[in-house]
């Protein structure tokens, strides 16, 4: 049951990647931005994907359906994802 949930989590991560999209204008700085963070952060894609899942939650939370009765679950398994990240990024820093 909790790989179904983690399962669900990255795909719900690879769904909602791609459907966000920043101007090309903006894109140039912000990349120039993210490879500094790169540098000096540790881990930079499990903070990037920490932020992806609370966007996706968000966006679960805030829809008018509840796909097909999938979204409660889809919360819980984001909500459980996201706190064996920040686990993970914890136990780092010991």
């Amino acid at each position: 049951m909790k790989t179904f949930f983690v399962s669900a989590a990255i795909a719900l991560l690879f769904v909602a990647a791609p459907s966000r999209q920043a101007s090309a204008q903006a894109a140039a700085p912000a990349r120039q931005q993210a490879a500094r963070r790169e540098k000096n952060e540790q881990h930079p894609r499990i903070h990037a994907a920490i932020k992806e899942l609370q966007e996706a939650k968000a966006e679960l939370q805030a829809a008018p359906h509840d796909f097909g009765g999938h979204r409660a679950d889809a919360v819980v398994a984001v909500d459980k994802a996201i706190e064996q990240l920040r686990l993970a990024l914890q136990y780092d820093k010991k």
